[in-house]
């Protein structure tokens, strides 16, 4: 490890001017999405949030998972694939007009990444992050967020992400039980995926949080019973294992092992196989896959160390990335907080630290998933050039060498404190 040095203390004059920068910036980033949505012809799509509206609607008719929205994508009509309780959530907005659903949803989507960024600070340099240094690379950082092809597909989508991350975020920061639990429990009963945030609570050995959390997603699927009993079965029944509904797996926006593996081989690499005769559901490459995912998380957590919160909730959160059958590109927010820990974080001085930061920040800022989409032929065809196929595991290919960085570097025996961060860079226009 090389040692850090401090650099002499800027200016209030520079600092001031730099975080009215940083403001401007984010300020500009957040009227630059809004004026695409109201006067691009495309750009109050939002399709996601069409689901997340005009789905809810029908909680209790029976047709919930009937629905389908087609009007802008018209290959593939969009279910509601959602828990019922999602539904419960989101019924209150089909009374408000929709234009005015979809900026709202913007600007707090917005407001939510700032939040993300600021807690993922001071979890990172404590107190210090409350002063106007830290708010102007608070600030900065979420600036640049608005266009990483996660965040900027969410947007575009009207998507949920940034509302989930910011969930598990505060789940991980707050040392209450009462209040993580919850957290996470109403987030997994909106959308299955933040229930990985469950083994954090476990590698945290925080039980409370963990046995409250199933408590009140428990309670959600409880609710979603007495409101809708016939549609909360069909959820958590036939629905519940049927990824293909969900979406085209193959699809270059399917950043999971499972998507990646299937352009890899050219075909769904978690299709149904048969060993001695007997059926099994999952396909063997993909079970493969998983299990080094899972051997290498392990490794990556015990490297991490317990102490370091936002490290250990990073390892899990891209291990359920990974394993989930469908990631799709705009799922990958947590790059974010992951570009934040690999600068600011206890192994900031790692060799290779900086080199995977810029890995992500160059791919996420391209969008590498959104380039090859325009190569493949159609979201439903799996085989593809292998080059092509190659480059579509970009996520994977960075969270498989993040784990793999983590357990060759682990953290050091002294780790330099906040007030060493003052050579590491911020995203601000100034810098």
């Amino acid at each position: 490890m090389r040692a850090v040095t401090r650099l002499p203390a800027r200016s209030h004059s520079t600092g001031g001017t730099r975080g009215r920068l940083a403001i401007a910036a984010l300020v500009l980033s957040v009227l630059a999405r809004l004026l695409w949505m109201l006067l691009s012809p495309n750009g109050i799509n939002v399709v996601d949030l069409h689901v997340y509206v005009n789905g809810a609607h029908e909680l209790g008719t029976g047709h919930l998972y009937d629905f389908t929205y087609a009007d802008k994508t018209p290959d593939f009509p969009l279910p509601f694939t959602y828990p019922p309780f999602a539904a419960v959530v989101f019924y209150p907005l089909h009374w408000l007009p929709f234009a005015a659903v979809a900026v709202g949803w913007t600007i707090l989507t917005a407001a939510a990444l700032y939040a993300v960024v600021r807690i993922c600070l001071e979890m990172l340099v404590g107190p210090e992050d409350r002063t106007e240094h830290w708010r102007t690379r608070a600030a900065g950082w979420t600036a640049v967020g608005l266009w990483l092809e996660p965040v900027r597909t969410t947007l575009d989508y009207g998507q949920v992400n940034v509302f989930l991350v910011l969930a598990a975020v505060l789940a991980a920061y707050s040392t209450l039980w009462w209040l993580s639990g919850p957290l996470v429990g109403v987030a997994a009963g909106i959308k299955l995926t933040p229930a990985v945030t469950g083994l954090y609570f476990l590698t945290q050995r925080r039980w409370a949080s963990a046995v409250w959390a199933a408590a009140v997603f428990a309670g959600t699927i409880a609710v979603s019973l007495l409101i809708s009993p016939s549609e909360t079965h069909t959820y958590f029944g036939p629905l519940i294992g049927d990824a293909n509904r969900i979406g085209p797996v193959g699809s270059v926006w399917n950043q999971s092992l499972r998507g990646a593996l299937s352009r890899i081989l050219g075909r769904d690499a978690g299709a149904p196989w048969y060993l001695l005769g007997h059926r099994v559901p999952d396909g063997p490459w993909w079970v493969a896959a998983v299990l080094v995912a899972a051997v290498l998380a392990v490794l990556a957590w015990r490297a991490v160390g317990s102490a370091d919160r936002l490290g250990t909730l990073l390892v899990v959160q891209f291990f359920g990335l990974l394993v989930s059958p469908i990631s799709w590109s705009h799922h990958w927010v947590w790059v974010l907080p992951l570009m934040l820990w690999l600068l600011y974080g206890p192994l900031r001085a790692a060799r290779g630290a900086r080199a995977l930061a810029g890995y992500w920040l160059v791919t996420t800022l391209v969008g590498v998933p959104w380039l090859l989409s325009f190569a493949q032929p159609s979201i439903w065809t799996i085989s593809r050039p292998g080059i092509l196929a190659w480059l579509g595991a970009v996520d994977v290919f960075g969270v498989l060498l993040f784990y793999v960085w983590l357990i060759r570097v682990r953290r050091p025996a002294v780790t330099p404190g906040p007030a060493d961060l003052s050579r590491l860079p911020a995203p601000h226009p100034a810098g």
